[in-house]
C-alpha cells in the first residue's frame, strides 16, 4: 500500500486501539454479502455509550436488520435499495448507522469514487454520525492512515477508493450536484420538508446499486414524508404491497397496546435491558404518568407511535400539590426572576416573579385587564373576571385597552421591594413597554424570550421539572389556576414543545409569564445576567 497524504506511513497491518488485529477487508472478502458487512462491522470499536471500550457485537435483531438490507440476488447484487429503519430513541442506532458509513466508505460495500452522504434536519444532528465515524477512525490505525478528515467541512475521504463522506444537513446552501452511492438519513421525523430527501435519493441514478437507509421515530404528521414512508413499510410488511426493493423495519407499538407494560417496552425496544437502560425508562414513564404532556414524549420516542401534536400540560391535582403558605412581604429583598406575557390591548397581561431559595421557588403573580371589556369577556372567556377583581387577584385598568402604564408603575414598585436579576419577555410590544419604563425611570436588565419551539422548550421543561418536584411554590391564585388548566402543549418532530395558544381552551398568559420567569431562574441564576438594560 502507498503513502497516505503528507508525513503518512506506510501502513504494515491493521491493528485495533488495544493493539488486536485486525482483518483487512481484502481479507474479509469471502462469505457471504451481509457476512461481509457483519465481519467488517465487528471489527470496529465501540466509542460511546454503555460499551465503549469493546469491539462492536452485533445482537441478533441488528444482524436480522443487515440479513434484510444486504440480501443478494443469483448474480450477487443487492436487492434492496431502499431501507427504513423505524425504532425508539436510545436502541443504538448512531452507532450502527456509522458502522455502516464507514462499509460504503472504505469497507467491504465501498465503490470506485463512491458518494456516501448523512443527512439531517440540522448542522447539529447531521454531525451525529460524522462525528461517530471520525472517533472509529482515529481508534484504528489503519482507517486513520487511509481516510483524509476534514472536520470544518464534515467531510471524509478514503485515498484507496476516492470515495468521500459527508454529512449535509436540510439547511445546507447548495443541495444539488450529487451522485450518491449511499444515503443515511438520520430522523427524517425531524426534515421541516422533503427537499434533502428528494434531491438526494434522485441522485442516485448513475450508480450500479444505491442504496438509501432511512433510521427515525415517527413524525406527528401525517402528512410528513416520515410518515409516508413508515405507511408505505407497513403495506411492505404486512404484503399488501409487494416491492422487493424496499427493506421495512418497524419497531413500534401498536395503538392498542398498554403505554405503562414492561411487554410493550420489551416489544418495541430492542436494546431494552442490554445497552438500553430499563431503570431509565421506568424512571421516564412514571413522569409520563403524572405529566400528559411528557406521556405525549414518551409514546413518541420511547414507544415509537404516531402522536398527535397538541397535549394538556400540568394536571390540576399536580399544580394544587405545589400550593403554600407565604407572603410578598416574607420575600422582601430577595432576588428574584421576572416574566412578562404583554397581552393584546384589551385581553389579559400577566407578570410572575420567581424567586430561586435554597430547597424552594416561591413565586407571585400580577394580572391585568381592561376594566370596559371586562363583561364581554366574562362571556367570551367563560371566566369569572368581575369576581377575580373584587377578590385582588386580577387588576383591572381604566378604558377599553390595558394601559402599558400600570405595568410600569407595578415593575418600578416591585423593583424596590425584590432584587430583580432580570425581566424575561415576549418581545412582541415590548417597545412601548420599554418605553412606559423609560418615562418612570425604572432600571432593569431585561432578555428576550422566544415564543417557538426553541425558544420555549427548555421553560417548558424547567416548570414541568419543578412542578413534578414540587419545588415551586404558589399560593393558590385562581387566576393562574385557570391558566393552567387552559394550557396545551405543541410538539415538534425533533421533541421540542411549546405553549400553544391556538389550542388553549382559555387564556394562558400566566403560565408563559411563568414558563419564562422560571426558566431565567434555571439559566441565569449562576450566571450573570445579560447586559442589555434600559433607564
Amino acid at each position: 500500500m502507498g503513502l497516505r497524504g503528507p508525513n503518512a506511513q506506510k501502513i504494515k497491518g491493521l491493528q485495533n486501539w488495544k493493539g488486536r488485529r485486525y482483518v483487512s477487508t481484502a481479507s474479509i472478502a469471502g462469505g457471504t454479502r451481509v457476512e461481509q458487512v457483519i465481519n467488517f462491522i465487528e471489527k470496529l470499536p465501540v466509542t460511546s455509550g454503555t460499551l465503549a471500550g469493546t469491539d462492536f457485537v452485533l445482537r441478533a435483531w441488528q444482524k436480522m436488520i443487515l440479513d434484510g438490507i444486504y440480501a443478494t440476488d443469483e448474480s450477487g447484487k443487492r436487492i434492496v435499495r431502499q431501507a427504513l429503519i423505524t425504532m425508539p430513541r436510545k436502541n443504538g442506532k448512531t452507532g450502527l448507522t456509522a458502522a455502516l458509513a464507514l462499509a460504503h466508505l472504505c469497507g467491504p460495500e465501498a465503490e470506485q469514487r463512491g458518494q456516501v452522504y448523512s443527512a439531517a434536519a440540522d448542522r447539529n444532528q447531521a454531525a451525529l454520525i460524522y462525528n461517530e465515524m471520525k472517533a472509529m477512525i482515529n481508534k484504528v490505525p489503519a482507517l486513520r492512515n487511509r481516510i483524509v478528515i476534514r472536520d470544518f467541512t464534515k467531510h471524509l475521504e478514503d485515498v484507496e477508493t476516492g470515495s468521500i463522506f459527508m454529512a449535509l444537513s436540510s439547511d445546507a446552501k447548495t443541495k444539488h450536484g450529487f451522485s450518491a452511492s449511499c444515503i443515511i438519513y438520520d430522523e427524517l421525523a425531524q426534515a421541516p420538508n422533503r427537499e434533502l430527501y428528494d434531491v438526494l435519493t434522485t441522485s442516485t441514478g448513475a450508480r450500479a446499486e444505491p442504496l438509501t437507509i432511512v433510521i427515525s421515530t415517527q413524525s406527528g404528521d401525517p402528512k410528513h414524508i416520515m410518515s409516508e414512508l413508515f405507511d408505505y413499510g407497513v403495506q411492505v410488511r404486512d404484503g399488501v404491497v409487494e416491492d422487493k426493493t424496499f427493506f421495512p423495519c418497524i419497531y413500534a407499538a401498536p395503538e392498542t397496546a398498554d403505554t405503562w407494560s414492561e411487554a410493550t417496552w420489551m416489544g418495541c425496544n430492542p436494546a431494552l435491558g442490554d445497552f438500553r437502560s430499563l431503570d431509565e425508562m421506568r424512571s421516564a414513564a412514571e413522569q409520563a404518568k403524572r405529566i400528559p404532556a411528557r406521556e405525549a414524549a414518551f409514546r413518541l420516542f420511547y414507544l415509537n407511535q404516531r402522536v398527535a401534536g397538541e397535549f394538556r400540560f400540568i394536571p390540576r391535582a399536580e399544580w394544587a400539590a405545589c400550593q403554600s403558605d407565604f407572603t410578598e412581604d416574607s420575600l422582601r429583598g430577595q432576588v428574584c426572576y421576572a416574566g412578562l406575557d404583554l397581552s393584546k390591548k384589551n385581553d389579559l397581561t400577566a407578570l410572575v416573579l420567581v424567586f430561586p431559595m435554597e430547597e424552594e421557588k416561591p413565586l407571585l403573580e400580577y394580572f391585568w385587564t381592561a376594566e370596559d371589556g371586562i363583561e364581554e369577556a366574562e362571556k367570551k372567556d367563560s371566566a369569572p373576571y368581575r369576581l377575580w377583581v373584587k377578590q385582588g387577584h386580577l387588576m383591572a385598568t381604566p378604558g377599553k385597552v390595558i394601559d402599558y402604564r400600570y405595568i410600569a408603575r407595578k415593575l418600578g414598585e416591585l423593583s424596590t421591594k425584590f432584587q430583580i436579576a432580570t425581566l424575561a419577555f415576549d418581545p412582541w410590544n415590548m417597545d412601548q413597554m420599554t418605553r412606559e419604563l423609560e418615562d418612570l425611570g425604572v432600571d432593569l436588565t431585561i432578555t428576550p424570550s422566544g415564543q417557538g419551539f426553541k425558544g420555549m422548550a427548555s421553560a417548558v421543561t424547567a416548570l414541568e421539572d419543578d412542578v413534578l418536584s414540587r419545588r415551586l411554590k404558589h399560593r393558590g391564585n385562581p387566576v393562574m389556576g385557570w391558566c393552567i388548566d387552559n394550557a396545551r402543549v405543541s410538539v415538534d418532530p425533533a421533541g421540542n414543545r411549546k405553549f400553544d395558544k391556538r389550542k388553549a381552551t382559555g387564556r394562558i398568559d400566566g403560565i408563559v409569564a411563568l414558563a419564562m420567569a422560571d426558566n431565567a431562574c434555571a439559566l441565569l441564576s449562576s450566571t450573570a445576567a445579560p447586559e442589555l438594560r434600559f433607564v
